[in-house]
This record gives structure tokens, C-alpha cells and sequence, in this order.
């Protein structure tokens, strides 16, 4: 069968590793022995039809206080509704055998169900039991292969955002349900919350004319993490169009960087933030009328960046040690942000308005006068990249169709939009116990619902993101005029509606690491920019030229089909 979907985007945490020269890990070793190699067509690279795809249908919800756009801005609401209404009627898994989940988690663990009013109040809605697995995001690589190799694969899992398999689509078609018969066209819409996921985050889940997977749904764009609003306008900064390149923003973080009082511009990695003002493109760029494929770091604006990145280290703009901090020590650079070390630190914007521990309550709960706000990229070339589409994807072991449908409600339940009853329980557990209501109506966590609340539900499917937060309108209004400058600058990544096998296995893997520790030598001083040229060659000879080719041929390919 040939594989046809396209290239798995960077999500926001591997894209900060990139940023930060940082390698990756795959778990593919172990998977190929298991999966095979699915027969002679299986690697080759395509274009992939969009057939498959499941239509689109807008689910009932509360109306926005700033209302969203079809261009994907998200709607965002300042006030939570005080009755929330079911989406999903009856018990969707009365009668059906205990449903076994396995996914990815980035809090600490959630009390089991005996435990967790919140788990066992779900589980009561849902009329069945659902056994979670959540694995700590930076073991859940080894896991999975852990899972694969022993054939004994849950009944839905969140595929690993990193890389998992080689030769995914035989993979996905010996050990998974096929969901086209179920979700194609209008047969969505026996799963209403489902139906109104849209295309672009489907077509992460597509492979030639077959759908496999479910999207866990996010906003479009990571973003370009967060600043500190007081300590830019501290150094004269009032907005960010004052900053208008990157000239003027190394001046910024200069000024920004105060080492006598603990003080650094910059916290990790700003590579990404760099070259999107730069104008670079994410990942690759194709050439409409040629079908040429050139790579980002081929680019003149990602070769600015990353020389503009250096020049900012040896200015000593970093806070001492992060760059070279791993994706596992995620948590310990984000708490010198929060704990005022830093100006500006690169993160996805999911974690802003999460409750108590995103970076707004946090934040305010050390210091009312941090004035956290999502960055945008800067200045006259700016772009934003696509890059956030979907966290990842989710995947139904194969089984009989009643098996599988009811899995399909099992994640139907979880993608319930905002201020749903189902959405309230996943993300805000049982009222009186996990969260109570504040002055204005909107649910609070408490402090036993915190932990709660931690069960990675939202990593097996998720509802169209929207933005709240029961603590701060501001922050909701800075999110939303951020996505309202974020979504125009979007670049269409063209490269992502073609499949490379070689980019599938290695983009995110050993590429991912040639490229991530090659930019932290060159970065960190203890090589140049001389040596940039170099690491062009090398990267492009281990992988990146083969990939290249291949997208140029699934590109040719469609080209052709489209003139028959």
C-alpha cells in the first residue's frame, strides 16, 4: 500500500529542542522488526488524496465574547457558561468492554480511579470503564516501542510526537483500524464533536486514500512563546512593533540583560522566534513553479537567524546554562521564567491560560506586576509557522466494527467543545469537589482538583481549541490579539501535503539532532558561522537531500494527475 500521508509536523516542544541544538530520540529501532516493511510500495513518496477526508461540521457552542475566524482564529470567552449543556447524550459506552489507553502526559501523576471523583464521574458519564496509561513525555518514545514490540498494543494510543515508526503506513495498516468506512464524508456526523475538527488537522492522519487516526486538535501556530510586557517597556518597548528586525531586537535583549541583578533577555532558545521574524520558512519551501524544494537552513533569513542567535549568546543574553538544557529539563528553564529570571522564553501557547500552573496564574501567584503576553514575530518579513496543526495523532488498534465504534464515541465524548458538560468534567473534574465556582461563575480548580484533573484525556482527542481563563481577561484579550497577528503571517508549509519516507523516519530524528547540535556549536561559540556552510552539506548528505527528491517526485506526481 503506498504512503501517501505527509510529513509529521514538528510540535512545539520539538521544535524548542531544535531550537535549542538539542537532540531527539526515536524509538523507530525496535518498530521495524516489528511492523515490516509492508510490502514493495510502502516507502514510496506520494501526494495523498483528499477523499478520505471527513466533512466538516460546526458543533453547537457558547457564544464567544471575542468571536474567532474562519481563518483560524480561535474564539475566546471571558466568562465560563453556568449550565453547561451535554453534547453527547446517554452512556456512548454502556455494554462495551473496558477500553485500554495508553498516551503521553507532561504533569505528574493524577490519583488513580479509586482515588479521582473526577476519573470515576467521566467514566459514569460514559456508562463504561477507560483504563489510561499516562507515560511522562520524555519516556514515552521508549514506551511505545516498549507496547509495539510486545504486540500488545491498547485499544488507542497517541502515536509519539517525535517519531515512532519507519514505514508508518505499514505499520498503521497491519495493526490498525482502517476509519475511512466511519469517518469519510458525512459519516462523520454520527460523531458530531468529531465533525467539527477541520480538514487541515485530518489531513495529518491521512495516508494515501485511507484514514487512520483521530487528531488531538491545536490552534494552527505554537506561536513564538512569551515576554515579559513590563520588562520591554522597562528598556522603552511599549509594543512590539517599536521592534522592527533583528537589529533592533539584539538591542532590546541587551538592554534587557541584567547579570547583577539575575536578569537575562533570553531563557533556552529564541532560534525560532529569529527566524520567523526573518522571514523563514517552516521546514521547506517549494517553488510553485518549478516544484523545487529548498530547505530552511538553505535559506539567507534562517542563516540571519542563527547568526543573530550567536551574536545574542556572546553578548550574554542567555540565562547562564539553558541552552544547553534538554527537553526533560523543560520544567526547570520555564520556572526561571516564571520566577522572573527571564524576559522572553520559547514555549507553545497551550500552557499560557491552562489553569493554575500555565504561565499566567503561575506567574501571578509570585508576582502580581509580571505582565506575561504571548510574543509575535517581529518586523516587516515576519511569518508565522504552521506548525501546530495537531499534537499529534490518536490510533485505534484493529477490532471489530462494534469495538472500534465504540472507541470512536469513547474519543467523540472527549472532543466536546468548550463549556460543554463533557468538556467541564475533563477539564475541570466535578463541581464542589475538583473546582468551585468564583464570583463571576467560572470554574476555579481546587486544590485536590489540580492533581485530578491531570489525566491525559485531552491527549487521546481534543475539542477546537479555545481560549479561557477563569483568572484573567486580560490574558485572555493578549491571546487573542495575538492570534489575530499570528494567523495572517501564516506560511503555507506546501511540503506538508506530500509524503517522503526518508523525512518521515529521520526529519525528526537523526536529522532533527545533526541539525539541533550542529545550531548549538555554532550558537554557543564553540564553533562559527563559517562552520554553518558545513553543517548544510553534512545535514543535506545524511538525509536531507534524499527527502528533498522525494518531495519533489510526489510533487511532480500530483502535478501530473492534476492535468490528466
Amino acid at each position: 500500500m503506498p504512503s501517501s500521508r505527509r510529513s509529521p509536523s514538528f510540535d512545539r516542544r520539538t521544535l524548542l529542542r531544535t531550537s535549542l541544538g538539542l537532540g531527539l530520540g526515536l524509538a523507530a529501532a525496535p518498530l521495524l522488526a516489528a511492523c515490516g516493511d509492508g510490502g514493495g510500495t510502502a516507502g514510496k513518496a506520494a501526494a495523498k488524496s483528499r477523499s478520505a477526508l471527513p466533512a466538516t461540521v460546526a458543533a453547537n457552542s457558547v457564544t464567544a465574547d471575542l468571536a474567532g475566524t474562519a481563518a483560524g482564529v480561535p474564539h475566546a470567552f471571558f466568562s465560563y457558561p453556568k449550565s453547561p449543556v451535554r453534547s453527547v447524550q446517554g452512556t456512548p459506552l454502556q455494554g462495551a468492554a473496558p477500553i485500554k489507553a495508553m498516551t503521553e502526559t507532561f504533569v505528574p501523576p493524577a490519583p488513580g480511579r479509586a482515588q479521582n471523583a473526577a476519573w470515576q464521574a467521566i467514566e459514569k458519564r460514559l456508562g463504561g470503564r477507560v483504563d489510561i496509561t499516562a507515560v511522562p513525555a520524555d519516556d514515552y518514545g521508549t514506551k511505545f516501542s516498549t507496547m509495539i514490540a510486545s504486540g500488545d498494543l491498547a485499544d488507542v494510543f497517541m502515536y509519539p510526537e517525535t517519531g515512532g515508526v519507519a514505514h508508518k503506513a505499514a505499520f498503521f495498516a497491519s495493526q490498525c483500524a482502517d476509519l475511512t468506512p466511519y469517518l469519510s464524508g458525512d459519516k462523520v456526523r454520527a460523531y458530531p464533536n468529531l465533525a467539527a475538527i477541520p480538514a487541515s488537522a485530518w489531513q495529518e492522519c491521512l495516508y494515501g486514500d485511507t484514514l487512520y487516526g483521530v487528531p488531538i486538535t491545536r490552534y494552527g501556530s505554537s506561536g513564538a512563546g512569551f515576554y515579559r510586557h513590563d520588562l520591554f517597556r522597562k528598556v522603552g518597548v511599549e509594543s512590539l512593533d517599536e521592534i522592527t528586525g533583528l537589529d533592533r531586537f539584539v538591542e532590546v535583549c541587551k538592554e534587557l540583560t541584567r547579570p547583577e541583578e539575575k536578569q537575562y533577555a533570553v531563557v533556552a532558545g529564541v532560534t525560532n522566534l529569529l527566524a520567523m521574524s526573518a522571514g523563514a520558512p517552516y521546514q521547506w519551501a517549494m517553488d510553485k513553479k518549478t516544484g523545487k524544494f529548498t530547505a530552511d537552513l538553505e535559506t539567507d533569513a534562517y542563516r540571519h537567524a542563527v547568526e543573530t542567535a550567536a551574536e545574542l549568546y556572546k553578548a550574554g543574553c542567555y540565562y547562564p546554562g539553558t541552552l544547553q538544557m534538554t527537553g526533560a529539563q523543560k520544567a526547570q528553564y520555564t520556572d526561571l521564567f516564571k520566577n522572573g529570571k527571564g524576559a522572553y522564553v520559547y514555549d507553545g501557547m497551550p500552557p499560557y491560560l491552562a489553569p493554575s500552573t500555565g504561565y499566567v496564574d503561575s506567574m501571578a501567584a509570585i508576582d502580581t506586576t509580571f505582565d506575561v503576553r504571548p510574543m509575535v514575530p517581529f518586523g516587516t518579513t515576519a511569518v508565522a509557522w504552521s506548525d501546530n496543526t495537531t499534537l499529534s495523532e490518536t490510533y485505534i488498534k484493529k477490532a471489530p466494527k462494534e469495538r472500534v465504534e465504540a472507541v470512536l464515541r469513547l474519543l467523540d465524548f472527549i472532543a466536546a467543545p468548550f463549556g460543554s458538560e463533557e468538556y467541564t468534567l475533563v477539564n475541570f473534574g466535578v463541581e464542589g469537589t475538583d473546582h468551585t465556582r468564583d464570583a463571576r461563575g467560572n470554574p476555579v480548580l481546587t486544590e485536590r482538583g489540580a492533581l485530578e484533573v491531570g489525566v491525559p484525556w485531552g491527549k487521546l482527542a481534543s475539542a477546537i481549541p479555545s481560549l479561557f481563563s477563569a483568572t484573567s481577561k486580560e490574558a485572555v484579550t493578549h491571546a487573542h490579539q495575538a492570534y489575530t497577528r499570528l494567523i495572517p503571517k501564516l506560511v503555507r508549509a506546501d511540503h506538508l501535503d506530500f509524503t517522503s519516507p526518508t523525512w518521515d523516519s529521520e526529519g525528526s530524528g537523526s536529522l532533527g539532532t545533526l541539525k539541533g547540535d550542529g545550531l548549538k556549536d555554532i550558537i554557543s561559540g564553540r564553533k562559527s558561522m563559517k562552520d554553518y556552510d558545513a553543517l548544510v552539506k553534512d545535514w543535506l548528505a545524511k538525509g536531507g537531500e534524499k527527502a528533498r527528491a522525494e518531495f519533489e517526485e510526489a510533487a511532480q506526481q500530483a502535478t501530473k494527475e492534476s492535468v490528466k
